[in-house]
């Protein structure tokens, strides 16, 4: 499974967040992390819009977590950043493929599989990865 950059960089931007409780501008996170910051900017707009950090306004403002880092679930975040119906071709276009009909068993694999992926990620909060990386 390839995780895209937006997922890769919105898991970044939590943990840093997680980790360093003061408010962060665009410009450091982009320093420290080593994104653009025109992605951070688009990231940090699209998880403010879902709740998972405050983006404030002002002279004083800055961007920090909405919610505590155990009660962020990474296959949320996960399942908000990934397109998983993209995963194979023929699920996005069904005349792409001419064996594109119920019997293929590619498609139940993949779907499988994608579960079974995400469910991974629901074992785990952003808690317990900030926790791994202080030990």
């Amino acid at each position: 499974m390839n995780l895209s950059k937006f997922t890769d960089y919105s898991f970044r931007i939590l943990i840093y967040l997680a980790n360093y409780n003061n408010l962060s501008s665009v410009e450091e996170l982009a320093k420290k992390l080593n994104i653009s910051q025109n992605h951070i900017k688009k990231i940090v707009h699209s998880l403010a819009k879902e709740g998972y950090i405050l983006s404030l306004k002002g002279r004083s403002g800055g961007i920090k977590l909405a919610k505590p880092p155990k009660d962020i679930n990474l296959a949320d975040v996960l399942i908000f950043c990934e397109d998983f119906s993209k995963v194979v071709e023929c699920k996005k276009n069904s005349t792409y493929c001419t064996y594109n009909n119920e019997k293929c068993l590619i498609k139940d694999i993949v779907q499988s599989s994608t579960k079974k992926f995400i469910q991974e990620f629901k074992k785990y909060t952003l808690e317990d990865v900030i926790k791994k990386i202080d030990d």
